[in-house]
């Protein structure tokens, strides 16, 4: 199909975006073709793992090709949406729970919709120009596509840090909070791919992996969690403006531009997350309560507008004192009943 090459070479089943031109940003008709190849490789003997890799060296996958999403909530339908990220994140458990190694090579931008296929799987490869990151926020959406989930585990409050301010990690800080693996300079893909192909052996990836290079977030660690320590987004804002620290001022200029209920329910949904036994489905249920009502109820359309069409970057969010209200965020968050997200197939 268009914008995406799938095919089987020796012992490995292969994925490859080939959509650089739009920083092979996903449309609903590649996650369909992700999962259809996904389902029948689980089942297929001659494939011993799947390789996910994409065209052009800007970006692994930068995010959900958008623009249908804007044109049908924009007319008062949002059962495209709905149906978009249902079929999106059901495809995001289905890689994470994969019975076979599932290899992912990540580079330039690895964001949002990128992040839910390429970071769920067993081996997820990063070189010096990855750049990963979850930046919803900005566009009046929480960290979905299964983010939450490793946002939650990540140590300390790296995860408010990251969901809150959408920080670009680079391939050290990606290992250490969780959304990769090894690091391996990209020039020795290419080789290690045909490897795998032939030798259907994931074990080959760890043989080539190297150490990072340092990144920014180690050294900052101590301070984030005491900047971002709280129940709530109120807690956290307390936190950086109480500060006087470069850190926290520009986390606070950031997080400024930033849709405040977007915000509010990112911080409530990682914090039930971690008070219960953390698992892909309960991640991505309670993001998909968030998405379903994000165009009706919530800041999405007009993050859109303001970032993505018009462009004039002064999005007209709701709350924009950052003074979200607690009921606001439980009634984003609450049950949707029979509309919630379902998983046709159990782990067996």
């Amino acid at each position: 199909m268009p914008d995406i090459y799938i095919r089987t070479t020796g012992r490995a089943g292969r994925i490859t975006l080939t959509r650089p031109q739009a920083l092979n940003a996903m449309t609903y008709d590649m996650c369909l073709g992700i999962d259809t190849a996904m389902r029948n490789w689980r089942e297929d003997d001659a494939v011993d793992l799947v390789i996910l890799d994409a065209e052009g060296d800007k970006a692994f996958c930068a995010g959900g090709d958008i623009a249908e999403l804007y044109e049908t909530g924009t007319k008062g339908d949002y059962h495209y949406g709905r149906r978009f990220w249902r079929d999106e994140y059901r495809l995001n458990a289905l890689i994470h729970e994969y019975p076979k190694p599932v290899v992912s090579f990540l580079q330039g931008f690895t964001m949002g919709g990128g992040v839910g296929i390429g970071c769920h799987g067993s081996h997820r490869v990063v070189c010096d120009s990855s750049r990963i990151s979850m930046p919803e926020v900005g566009i009046g959406l929480v960290p979905d596509v299964g983010g939450s989930l490793m946002l939650a585990q990540a140590p300390g409050r790296l995860g408010e840090y990251l969901a809150l301010t959408a920080h670009r990690m680079g391939p050290n800080d990606a290992i250490l909070v969780g959304f990769a693996d090894h690091y391996i300079p990209q020039d020795q893909w290419s080789d290690l791919i045909d490897m795998l192909e032939s030798a259907g052996d994931a074990a080959l990836v760890d043989t080539h992996a190297r150490p990072a290079p340092t990144g920014d977030l180690r050294g900052q660690e101590a301070e984030i969690d005491r900047l971002f320590e709280g129940d709530t987004l109120g807690d956290i804002l307390a936190h950086l403006r109480a500060q006087g620290s470069d850190l926290a001022r520009q986390a606070l200029k950031t997080m400024s531009r930033h849709s405040p209920l977007s915000m509010a329910c990112g911080v409530e949904i990682l914090h039930r997350l971690r008070t219960a036994l953390p698992t892909i489905r309960a991640a991505l249920e309670l993001e998909y309560r968030f998405t379903a009502r994000a165009m009706e109820h919530g800041d999405f359309l007009e993050g859109i507008r303001a970032q993505i069409i018009d462009k004039d970057r002064s999005p007209r969010w709701q709350y924009p004192d950052m003074e979200v209200p607690a009921d606001a965020v439980a009634r984003m968050l609450q049950p949707l009943d029979q509309e919630g997200l379902t998983f046709e197939e159990e782990t067996t």
